[in-house]
């Protein structure tokens, strides 16, 4: 699930450098991959523009990245499907067993109980 040749959402894409939203966006983009921050508040995340939510992003995700809460996870992920994304990376934290049984349910490649940032060093 982790290849350059694939366009990233980060769901939850954040301003604050603190938070995973933004530590997850900054080390895909600074390793070269294509990221798409993600985010209801609009704006800008390292010279990138920020969508307000995937169904605004005008060209082809493969791979979601959930950095929130479970409960907006679950809400975001029918979302997802909808738009024939077909893998779905639910960070530490983001995850819930009715989101993981929704994409088992539903055919999405999900990883979960993994850190992208660490998989992607390893």
């Amino acid at each position: 699930m982790i290849d350059k040749n694939q366009t990233y959402a980060v769901i939850g894409a954040s301003t604050d450098e603190k938070k995973y939203g933004y530590q997850v966006l900054k080390d895909l983009h600074d390793a070269g991959y294509k990221v798409i921050p993600i985010n209801p508040k609009g704006g800008e995340i390292l010279g990138l523009k920020v969508y307000p939510d995937i169904k605004n992003v005008p060209e082809k995700i493969d791979v979601a990245i959930f950095v929130v809460p479970p409960a907006v996870t679950e809400s975001i992920l029918p979302q997802v499907k909808a738009l024939a994304i077909k893998k779905v990376w639910l960070q530490p934290g983001s995850e819930s067993a009715a989101a993981i049984k929704y994409c088992q349910a539903n055919g999405l490649d999900c990883a979960h109980d993994a850190c992208i940032m660490i998989e992607r060093a390893n």
